[in-house]
């Protein structure tokens, strides 16, 4: 039976791939700490822990009508970002897929009410999220790693419905998986003509107080492991705009047993701006007694 090792919420900002002299001059001479951050994660999780594969949960890749897993072989290339291209320019990759748990997940959309496509099309483009941090977490390392969509006409209900399923397959296969849920808590940029103003990480440069508020009442909650809190208040977490519609969090949230999902959360270097938007690691280390999911052995 497989097993989910790890989670983390995981920031993926651009400004993380940019130079590290750009990098200060954007934040007033000082290293933003995302990306010590991601260096001591991979140190101390993803270069010590026991697994197969990694799974991706871009809350950049927008499909419509499904869900849709990646289930290539290998994915490999240069990537330039069609949002950033200046920053985020011919980035070579090279990993591993994971075909077997990528329909595995596909197969388990119908009994969960939802749509989920595996495919492996040579010419599925590929998001800055997942690149992003496989070059900082997975570059070198020879695991196999997945990226998984958002549906942008889904709501709450599909994206845990989605996790149920992701859940469910990894139970199935024989793997063992970290679960990467990547993108921001609130999540609205400054205009253009005054974003330049704020791009210095300082979270004052948050686009508003409530955003800020109802940002560090989650993530109290993630420390106490009330994940339940979260799910029940969803509603109003969405009136500041969580990126994706939060729907990253939500997949991994019901993956791991969602109002019974009470592990803990750290957090890897601080809460920090990004031109309005809110960034921030948060990782879930695997209980001791396991996950637990209803219908599923801990």
């Amino acid at each position: 039976m497989g097993e989910v090792v790890g989670a983390g919420l995981l920031s993926h900002v651009p400004t993380i791939m940019l130079p590290e002299r750009t990098r200060l001059e954007l934040n007033e001479g000082k290293e933003i700490s995302l990306v010590p951050a991601l260096r001591r994660l991979r140190a101390e999780k993803f270069e010590t822990l026991d697994y197969d594969t990694v799974i991706v949960l871009d809350s950049h890749w927008f499909t419509t009508v499904e869900f849709v897993v990646t289930s290539h072989d290998l994915r490999a290339g240069l990537f330039t970002a069609e949002e950033l291209p200046r920053g985020m320019c011919r980035i070579p990759y090279e990993w591993r897929g994971d075909r077997e748990l990528a329909e595995a997940i596909g197969a388990r959309a119908e009994s969960n009410g939802t749509w989920i496509t595996p495919l492996d099309d040579p010419y599925l483009p590929l998001y800055y999220p997942s690149i992003n941090l496989w070059s900082y977490l997975g570059k070198g390392l020879d695991k196999q790693w997945l990226s998984m969509s958002v549906c942008q006409t889904g709501d709450t209900d599909d994206f845990l419905r989605v996790g149920r399923a992701i859940g469910e397959a990894i139970e199935a296969v024989d793997r063992k998986v970290i679960i990467i849920a990547t993108g921001s808590l609130s999540h609205t940029f400054y205009p253009l003509k005054e974003l330049r103003k704020h791009e210095a990480s300082d979270p004052s440069h948050i686009i508003s107080q409530k955003a800020r508020d109802m940002d560090h009442e989650r993530l109290g909650w993630f420390f106490e492991g009330r994940h339940d809190l979260v799910l029940d208040t969803m509603d109003d977490f969405l009136t500041v705009r969580p990126e994706g519609k939060f729907a990253h969090y939500l997949m991994m949230a019901a993956a791991l047993g969602e109002r019974d999902f009470a592990a803990p959360g750290v957090q890897y270097g601080d809460y920090e701006n990004s031109i309005g938007t809110s960034q921030v690691h948060v990782w879930f280390d695997r209980p001791e007694t396991g996950w637990t999911r209803k219908g599923a052995a801990a």
